[in-house]
């Protein structure tokens, strides 16, 4: 194994939405590359299947390295991509502008859908800041689980391997 720049932490377990499970509606601010608006999940995915992917704030090595890769595996042309982050619509806007990524992001600054969708990720040593565990949930248009990878350690990537499948099955 190469040596790592940073060290691998263990997160504690969660009881996140499982398969089959339809995970709660929200309604926040969704960006895309141009305007944002509140728009309710809902909405999004009456359209059909919806990829949800949860990601640490705009700029962080993770976030950069879940979009590309869900980029590259050309995940966008079978399913809506929508991203959840603490950061907010104008850091949202920069991200998609600059690298170029094709889906709208939900901005969720006070990681309340962090809780709800039991999938919180307390920082290290800032006492009472929180934002989202790297999660994926592939909904169909009821807003069903069919396809779902949570982090069991940070940092983790789930395998795109695997969700090209599930999207695969389920589309």
């Amino acid at each position: 194994m190469a040596d790592l720049d940073f060290s691998v932490t263990d997160l504690p377990s969660v009881s996140h939405p499982e398969v089959g499970e339809t995970v709660p509606d929200f309604t926040r601010p969704l960006v895309n590359d141009e305007y944002w608006e509140d728009t309710a999940l809902s909405t999004v995915t009456e359209s059909g299947p919806t990829l949800l992917v949860f990601h640490p704030m705009d700029g962080a090595f993770p976030t950069t390295y879940m979009w590309n890769a869900i980029d590259d595996h050309g995940f966008g042309d079978d399913v809506t991509l929508i991203g959840v982050s603490v950061s907010s619509p104008y850091e949202h806007s920069s991200l998609l502008e600059s690298r170029e990524i094709d889906a709208r992001l939900y901005a969720d600054p006070s990681a309340e859908l962090a809780e709800q969708y039991n999938i919180p990720n307390p920082l290290d040593d800032m006492t009472g800041v929180t934002e989202h565990r790297p999660a994926i949930f592939l909904l169909d248009t009821e807003r069903t689980v069919q396809y779902v990878w949570v982090a069991t350690e940070w940092p983790a990537f789930p395998d795109y391997d695997e969700i090209a499948t599930a999207i695969s099955e389920h589309t």
